[in-house]
């Protein structure tokens, strides 16, 4: 059976081609009346849009590439479902690519998805610097906004969340609730989500107790870690562990009740992002929530405002860094200390 043309819908709508174009191409207004019979005729003759063809006249291919560190982590899922729903409702569709928390990796599938002509990119580098000159080269080639990391100032537009403000919250209500001797499980490296945390631990956890030693123990963003971080700072009896995200958080939950430690009694333990594994955690996990759908609907917007930035040819811009508040959710991980 022949493919569905455009012409097919305009007789059967007893409109014009370049009317029918219009309506499903949504790129002109058109009259109410119009619209339904268009649409109601392209439906009944079953009519599908040639996207191929469309991007060769057009030269767009309505794609936006994005590429995320490590999808095993339950945080990115749960972006790129918002991201893809904040894309589609703008007429994008989204080509995912995962590169392992690998530089290297990360370059190689921005070079894959320029290749196969995506209109913007969307990026959680996986590392400040070493992802930097990959980032600022696609940047000068097409729209791109950087996602909860970043690649240091004037590289392109970026969101994320506050972590400066996340762990602010953490270390306020660990001290209301009378924890002084707290400690940090980290993330190595040069993700800057993961310096923004530890830097800003370090600034307020002196404020608990300035007499207290450094207790910040560094790995990677996992569950594993968490467990081994746990027998590195319980000779000390801190009696709060605070973790740069949930699945760390969760890892030194189940080794604390291993050694059998009570949780909150002998120690509180927080998180950091609210992935779902947080509420199903045993205590259930106090953590900072990210404002995923907002940080999806912030890039999208950021996406079509254009280039940015002084890798780009032409009229230039400021890049623009836009910074969403957090917020605290507080379960029985660390309830108040008697």
């Amino acid at each position: 059976m022949a493919d569905v043309t455009l012409r097919d819908v305009a007789r059967a709508s007893g409109c014009s081609v370049a009317t029918v174009s219009r309506v499903l191409a949504g790129t002109r207004p058109v009259g109410a009346e119009t619209a339904r019979t268009v649409r109601e005729a392209a439906e009944r003759l079953g009519y599908r849009p040639n996207h191929v063809a469309r991007a060769l006249r057009s030269r767009s291919t309505g794609i936006v590439g994005l590429v995320v560190p490590q999808i095993a982590n339950p945080f990115f899922p749960s972006l790129v479902r918002e991201l893809e729903r904040a894309l589609h409702a703008g007429g994008r569709a989204v080509l995912l690519a995962d590169c392992d928390d690998d530089p290297e990796t990360e370059a190689a599938r921005i070079g894959e998805l320029l290749g196969r002509r995506v209109d913007a990119l969307l990026l959680i580098p996986a590392d400040e610097r070493r992802s930097r000159e990959v980032v600022v080269d696609a940047a000068a080639q097409v729209p791109l906004v950087l996602l909860d990391r970043g690649c240091g100032p004037g590289v392109a537009d970026s969101v994320a969340v506050d972590n400066a403000a996340g762990m602010a919250l953490v270390l306020d209500h660990l001290a209301a609730t009378g924890r002084r001797r707290p400690c940090f499980l980290g993330a190595a490296g040069t993700a800057s989500a993961a310096v923004e945390r530890r830097t800003a631990y370090e600034a307020g956890a002196a404020a608990l107790d300035p007499t207290a030693p450094e207790r910040t123990v560094l790995g990677d963003f996992s569950v594993e870690w968490g467990r081994a971080a746990v027998d590195r700072i319980w000779p000390s009896r801190p009696d709060a562990v605070v973790c740069a995200n949930d699945l760390i958080a969760v890892g030194a939950l189940q080794r604390l009740r291993q050694l059998g430690a009570d949780v909150p009694g002998d120690v509180a333990v927080t998180g950091f992002d609210d992935i779902p594994l947080a509420g199903l955690a045993d205590p259930a996990l106090t953590t900072v929530c990210q404002p995923v759908a907002e940080l999806a609907a912030e890039a999208a917007r950021l996406l079509v405002r254009g280039p940015a930035g002084a890798a780009v040819p032409g009229p230039r811009r400021p890049v623009r860094a836009v910074r969403l508040a957090p917020e605290l959710i507080v379960r029985a991980s660390s309830a108040r200390s008697s």
